[in-house]
């Protein structure tokens, strides 16, 4: 979906940056950068004609204004007067106005006093640059006679910044102007038709102002496009696409009626252009003709960024109204299926006769067919959703998971019907043979009470019953039950306590009958015998028996060759022994070699242990005599500025608390393990505690950096690391108790991995996992005072177990609805804090700035009592996601970690929290939980993890 915005908002950007350009170059056309002025505004005062812009220019390109003779010219208003100079001068382009105007004041019929007059008018109030004034004087001679007289005599009253010259005639004036720029009533060939012009003016300047409100209307209208946001139901999309496609017709319409205006100026502007000769045609119109032009370009450009727009917003909207279908059709067949499988959930009978088994197996299939409708439904439906996938959908993060739901709810489906199909045929199965051994029974039983007594007494009769009663044995081995045990264990899956008395009482009258056919088969064994004739038995002879007195010579042999065994089994282990003791004097070298070559790599990280210990306790001593003294000196206070007044605790932390513990206790233990290097994970272990101080100072560490950032500057700084001779300046050396504590973990890692077989690796093991969970408490604290926003105490909440970022995605029961289905689809990044009693959802926010200022604040959102929580460990389809509910499932949190490692570990440890709380609430009722247990049994552990299961009903 951001694919799909980005390019909106791209393509918008672009419409506007047009827009804009049109805007601009109709303002420039229109005059509103300078004054509101229209030709239309001021229409009635340019019809009087004391001045007008016939579109000459001089030698150098200077535009031309001229003051035909007007008689009423002094009882023009002021403001008229200065509209229509104001207006004349901001037509021409700025190149042209920036060269200077000349002006050409026509008074041949008027006298010199109305001269003066005008001229002084004209200086005292044109609004733009002059170049020259050109004046045709009087024509009379007593007025041509006055204006010379009088124009030496008042020179002085026409200062001004350019010449004014005074003219007697036409032709002079054509030596300042060329007669192609002139119009007819000054001597020239230009052709000027001021109503005309007029016409000109008003129809580009209401064309530029249509141009104007199209592109605003345009601009508008994207506006409200890309800001509007997209419905959640099948309805108000279709809606809003209507309405949106209405919208872009008008706008449409209106580019149209635009463009047909600017065409209908051009094309007057062309014929005008071809009716008159070419060197009539003047700049002014060649302008105009070029600036309709530009504006229909512009237009143009608009109306093509304007469609590119609307194809990508309208086939995000139809892409949403897919969307809301698919959303639609998802909730239908997700609700048909979860009833479905609610349903065949209840289908838990297994049967207790064959026929009763039969009837069981004809309902799941009747079953299994009405609810493939369903199943075939949500199949399509995911079709639908990865065809929506490869047609490169905006929502494929929303969509991707849903399919695979629904593919997951269909196979669990199918795999919930093969598994109760599995287990009806294994009841049919196991009910055939019930029924097929109770048969034989009965058949044996029948066989039996059908043999008559009398014809068993003779010897025939007894063999012939006989024969029977072994040929129908023997068809017990395809017939009967062998074995009690073997069916518990074949069928144990379907075994319930009925069933299973069932077995046992149709296998002990198999037993009955089978015991009944064993005493017949002996009774009749005997009458059978009882004809037969006896067998005289022949005793030995006497003197065999006193033949031999001593052992035979193969009992001997056999005795001594046994013995002889013994010997060599005895010898046999002294033989091995003795072989291991050769071949380990011959690996005794190596063996030992390799050992000392371990003993001395444990002595360098050792030394190298001590070395940087030593180093970095003068370190510290030299930071906090060569600066953290010298900001108490009075000497140095004149250099250090005020906002270091007062603040040597926020600089430096606890710097001094951590070098007197390295000084005078760690570093002097240290020493005590130099000839055992292997034992040195005691040291760490027996001060483990002192070490919490560096999460002190680690916490400080923003505040001090900020401080730095401020006041580095500051005289008092350099001049110190001048006294110090220090290479570096202090902000590195307050970092030294942040890479101290993070290098220790190195050197316990390089001293376990050549002390494995040694006494010491086992506290070297937990003297590493020991400093892992200090630096792990430090990066956790360090994220929990960035908590804003939070009124209660954090303290409160127990100990800080674990933190981390996830997408989040929620679920309300009692929430608006609107919040609940976008929760579904829409992830949230938060931040969560889990504490012993409370897990806390924030909101990342990067802060700007370097180091440690741009280290991320997390503005508060809500927190969740870890009384009322529970967990569920695997959601569908995602093996990164786990669930966090509270209150009975009245509010769902959908988690996704970053990677399956983190969810597991979130997962177990929020396992051990609710796991401890249970423990808590059964040590609280201890002494029922006691009696209970005398009067109940317990039951066998069914799991090597009791908190698995127990975490689930928490």
């Amino acid at each position: 979906m951001r694919f799909w915005l980005r390019t909106e908002e791209m393509a918008l950007e672009e419409m506007v940056q047009r827009l804009n350009a049109v805007s601009k170059h109709t303002d420039e056309i229109m005059h509103q950068d300078i004054v509101p002025l229209c030709a239309a505004d001021i229409q009635d005062q340019l019809k009087k004609r004391f001045a007008y812009l016939s579109g000459g220019r001089g030698q150098d390109g200077s535009p031309v204004i001229t003051f035909p003779d007007y008689p009423a010219f002094s009882e023009i208003p002021d403001k008229e007067f200065q509209n229509v100079m104001t207006y004349l001068t901001s037509i021409p382009s700025l190149q042209d106005a920036g060269i200077g105007f000349i002006l050409v004041i026509d008074r041949r019929r008027d006298k010199w006093t109305s001269v003066k007059a005008s001229v002084l008018r004209i200086a005292a109030s044109f609004p733009a640059n002059l170049q020259l004034v050109l004046v045709l004087r009087p024509t009379g001679f007593f007025q041509r006679t006055l204006s010379d007289i009088a124009f030496k005599f008042n020179r002085d009253d026409f200062k001004m910044k350019v010449p004014v010259i005074m003219l007697s005639s036409v032709p002079d004036l054509h030596g300042y102007i060329d007669k192609s720029q002139l119009t007819e009533d000054l001597g020239g060939t230009l052709d000027y038709c001021h109503s005309r012009w007029l016409c000109q003016r008003t129809a580009i300047e209401s064309f530029a102002l249509m141009v104007k409100q199209t592109a605003q209307m345009l601009q508008s209208f994207g506006t409200e496009l890309a800001e509007t946001e997209l419905p959640n139901d099948v309805q108000s999309t279709s809606s809003v696409l209507c309405a949106h496609t209405e919208k872009k017709d008008k706008a449409k319409e209106d580019l149209r009626l635009a463009l047909k205006e600017g065409h209908s100026v051009l094309e007057s502007l062309r014929e005008l252009q071809a009716e008159g000769s070419e060197p009539s045609v003047n700049q002014d119109q060649l302008d105009n003709q070029a600036t309709v032009q530009r504006l229909l370009a512009q237009l143009n450009e608009t109306e093509a960024a304007f469609d590119e727009f609307w194809a990508k917003h309208q086939q995000k909207l139809e892409q949403c109204l897919q969307l809301r279908h698919f959303e639609q059709g998802f909730r239908e067949v997700k609700a048909i299926l979860d009833a479905a499988s609610q349903k065949i959930a209840t289908f838990t009978d297994i049967g207790n006769s064959l026929a009763h088994v039969e009837h069981l197996l004809r309902d799941l299939a009747s079953f299994e067919e009405k609810s493939g409708v369903a199943v075939e439904r949500a199949r399509a439906l995911s079709l639908d959703g990865e065809q929506l996938i490869g047609n490169k959908h905006y929502a494929v993060d929303s969509i991707r998971p849903k399919c695979q739901e629904l593919r997951h709810l269909c196979d669990q489906f199918s795999a919930e019907i093969a598994r109760r199909r599995g287990l009806l045929s294994k009841s049919l199965e196991l009910h055939r043979r019930l029924e097929t051994s109770m048969k034989w029974c009965d058949e044996g039983i029948y066989l039996l009470a059908s043999q008559p007594v009398d014809k068993c007494q003779s010897q025939d009769g007894a063999e012939a019953a006989l024969q029977e009663i072994e040929k129908f044995l023997e068809t017990g081995a395809e017939n009967k039950i062998q074995e009690l045990n073997a069916i518990y264990k074949e069928y144990e899956s379907i075994l319930n306590q009925d069933l299973m008395e069932h077995v046992r009482k149709v296998f002990q009258k198999q037993a009955s009958m089978e015991e009944v056919f064993h005493r017949r088969q002996a009774s009749l064994k005997k009458l059978a015998a009882r004809q037969t004739r006896p067998v005289q038995p022949v005793a030995p002879r006497p003197e065999a028996l006193a033949k031999s007195p001593c052992p035979s010579p193969g009992i001997r042999r056999g005795s001594e060759n046994s013995s002889s065994e013994g010997g060599a089994l005895r010898r046999g282990p002294y033989r091995r022994a003795k072989s291991e003791m050769s071949e380990s004097r011959q690996g005794r070298g190596s063996a030992g070699e390799e050992e000392e070559s371990l003993a001395i790599l444990r002595r360098h990280v050792m030394s190298e242990l001590l070395d940087t210990e030593r180093a970095y306790v003068e370190e510290l001593l030299c930071v906090l005599e060569g600066y953290a003294a010298e900001m108490d000196n009075p000497l140095m206070a004149h250099l250090l500025s005020t906002g270091l007044h007062n603040k040597k605790d926020v600089l430096f932390g606890n710097m001094e608390e951590i070098y007197h513990f390295h000084n005078r206790i760690f570093l002097r233990e240290l020493e005590n393990y130099t000839d055992c290097p292997e034992l040195v994970g005691r040291c760490f272990l027996e001060r483990m505690e002192d070490f919490q101080i560096y999460e002190k100072y680690c916490q400080n560490k923003p505040r001090s950096e900020s401080l730095w950032r401020q006041c580095s500057d500051c005289p008092f700084f350099q001049e110190c690391q001048r006294k110090l001779d220090h290479k570096l300046s202090l902000d590195s050396y307050l970092l030294k108790p942040v890479q101290r504590i993070t290098k220790y973990q190195l050197l316990l890692k390089e001293m376990l991995k050549y002390s494995r077989n040694c006494e010491g690796a086992e506290d070297l093991q937990e003297a590493l996992s020991s400093i892992l969970g200090i630096l792990k408490a430090v990066n956790d604290s360090m994220h929990l005072i960035a908590i804003t926003g939070y009124d209660g105490n954090l303290g409160d909440l127990g100990k800080l177990l674990m933190q981390g970022s996830f997408s989040v995605w929620t679920d309300h029961k009692r929430g608006h609805t609107k919040v609940k289905e976008l929760a579904r689809f829409k992830p949230m990044q938060r931040h969560l804090f889990l504490h012993e009693k409370a897990v806390l959802f924030c909101k990342k926010r990067e802060e700007n700035g370097e180091g440690y200022e741009k280290a991320p604040s997390y503005s508060y959102k809500q927190s969740l009592n870890m009384a009322a929580v529970g967990i569920t460990e695997n959601v569908k389809g995602d093996a990164k996601k786990f669930e966090i509910w509270y209150n009975a499932r009245e509010e769902v949190y959908i988690v996704q970690a970053p990677t399956p490692e983190i969810k597991a570990a979130w997962v177990n440890e929020i396992r051990k929290v609710l796991t401890s709380q249970l423990q808590a609430c059964r040590e609280a009722s201890q002494h029922r939980a006691l009696e209970q247990s005398q009067s109940l049994p317990l039951p066998a552990p069914t799991s090597t993890s009791p908190s698995r299961g127990n975490s689930r009903n928490i």
